[in-house]
């Protein structure tokens, strides 16, 4: 049995019919363009090999993004100590004035800074003054000593071999009028010259210890490098040393000395040892 369509049924049917015309010459019009002719030419892609790049892609990306973040996160720590580094120098001036302060004061107390104009060390600065007075003593036996040709002179200077000033003696020559080291000396000049200050030594420890004598003094060697006129002077120096009942003693092993000095101790060496004997003149 055969039934009519209403006019409802006829209009819904005629708009499918419309709906899939259109789409069919939509799919006519992209089955035939030319690209996609093309393309459908093409061979067929490798749906596993495609997958396992995307995944190897995907790997890299995330390596990547790891490698970001470390890159971000030292740039931030580098930001950070950059200013660190940027508020140092306000941070440590008060210690760095402090050192150089502290710097400068060691260097001009230990005599290398360009202001200690002598480079003389504070610890020589005190023994430096008390030398003036001994140099004066000094002189004065000097001078009898050396037949009034030789004196002493202190200087700040540096003097050979030394490194700091302060405590340096020169002797002028009054013959000459020069001053020289005492370095330049001949043997018996350097006798001469080295006794000097001991007296004179002697003598300020006399004067500045209420007058209490130094009873005993030794005078070791030297004798040998003397002139005959030199010997008697510091012979006659020697004597004067012993007014007053202080004891000189002169260790030498010149024979001049045996007859200069009636009171001896003698040391005489032997196959056994060394023997000391007594001799009183």
């Amino acid at each position: 049995m055969q039934r009519l369509m209403d006019e409802d049924e006829r209009q819904a049917l005629a708009a499918e019919i419309a709906a899939l015309d259109d789409a069919l010459h939509t799919a006519r019009a992209i089955t035939q363009d030319a690209e996609h002719c093309a393309a459908t030419a093409l061979p067929r892609p490798d749906i596993p090999e495609l997958v396992a790049a995307l995944e190897l892609a995907e790997t890299r990306a995330r390596i990547a993004h790891a490698a970001h973040d470390e890159a971000v996160r030292r740039r931030n720590r580098l930001t950070a100590l950059v200013q660190d580094v940027s508020d140092a120098p306000d941070t440590w001036r008060p210690v760095r004035e402090e050192l150089e302060l502290t710097a400068g004061l060691a260097h001009f107390v230990e005599g290398k800074s360009p202001d200690n104009a002598l480079q003389m060390r504070l610890s020589a600065y005190v023994p430096a003054h008390r030398l003036t007075p001994v140099v004066a003593a000094a002189n004065e036996r000097l001078a009898r000593m050396s037949d009034q040709r030789y004196s002493l002179e202190h200087t700040g200077k540096r003097g050979a071999g030394e490194t700091r000033g302060g405590l340096s003696l020169l002797v002028r020559d009054d013959w000459s009028g020069e001053a020289r080291d005492p370095a330049t000396l001949s043997g018996g000049e350097t006798f001469v010259v080295s006794l000097a200050p001991a007296l004179g030594l002697a003598d300020v420890i006399t004067r500045e210890a209420g007058g209490a004598d130094l009873d005993t003094l030794f005078v070791d060697e030297g004798f040998g490098s003397l002139d005959a006129d030199t010997l008697d002077d510091v012979m006659d120096t020697l004597d004067g040393l012993r007014d007053g009942g202080r004891v000189v003693g002169v260790v030498s092993h010149v024979a001049e000395m045996q007859t200069r000095i009636p009171s001896q101790l003698r040391v005489t060496k032997g196959r056994d040892g060394s023997r000391v004997s007594v001799s009183v003149g």
